[in-house]
């Protein structure tokens, strides 16, 4: 059992290296912003890019420790059956911005909440890696039903943003 915790605990350091490594580069890129605003103004969508990437960045670095605590709780079933719960919700988390992104007043004005749904919605093809890999490390009946669920939860999703994007661009086009 000290074994299990000492790695728990590493995933843990690894949670926090990466959440402070990210905080320190989106704080970067908001003195970018504050010192720069003629450029900001003048190329909006270099820096939307910018920001876009920045966004994909830390979802992958958050790949990481995830990729390791999935190899570190393998063998629990208690453990790995409350990892896949929580891979359920964040999976959920993905419609939940969907639905908010499609309120006229989130998605056409500069509000922190549309931002947050714009970033999870974006770094959603790294959480179906994610659970991909999740669900392939599953080796409870438990933890493979509803890392199933949370795969099919992110993956219909995906494909609805997508259809609706395209529906959007045929509308406005002709």
């Amino acid at each position: 059992m000290n074994r299990l915790r000492a790695q728990l605990l590493l995933v843990a350091a690894g949670y926090a290296a990466v959440l402070s490594a990210s905080a320190l580069l989106v704080f970067v890129r908001y003195l970018n912003y504050v010192n720069h605003p003629e450029d900001v103004t003048a190329s909006s969508g270099m820096y939307a890019f910018g920001d876009w990437i920045l966004v994909i960045w830390i979802a992958c670095m958050l790949l990481v420790p995830t990729f390791i605590l999935a190899l570190v709780i393998r063998k629990s079933e208690n453990l790995y059956t409350v990892y896949s719960k929580i891979l359920l919700g964040v999976s959920l988390t993905s419609p939940i911005c969907l639905g908010v992104l499609s309120i006229p007043t989130v998605n056409q004005g500069m509000t922190v909440l549309g931002e947050i749904c714009q970033a999870r919605l974006s770094g959603s093809p790294i959480v179906l890696v994610g659970l991909a890999f999740s669900r392939l490390l599953a080796g409870f009946d438990r933890a493979k039903r509803l890392t199933l669920y949370a795969l099919l939860i992110e993956s219909l999703t995906l494909a609805l943003m997508v259809a609706m994007f395209l529906f959007a661009l045929k509308s406005h086009g002709g």
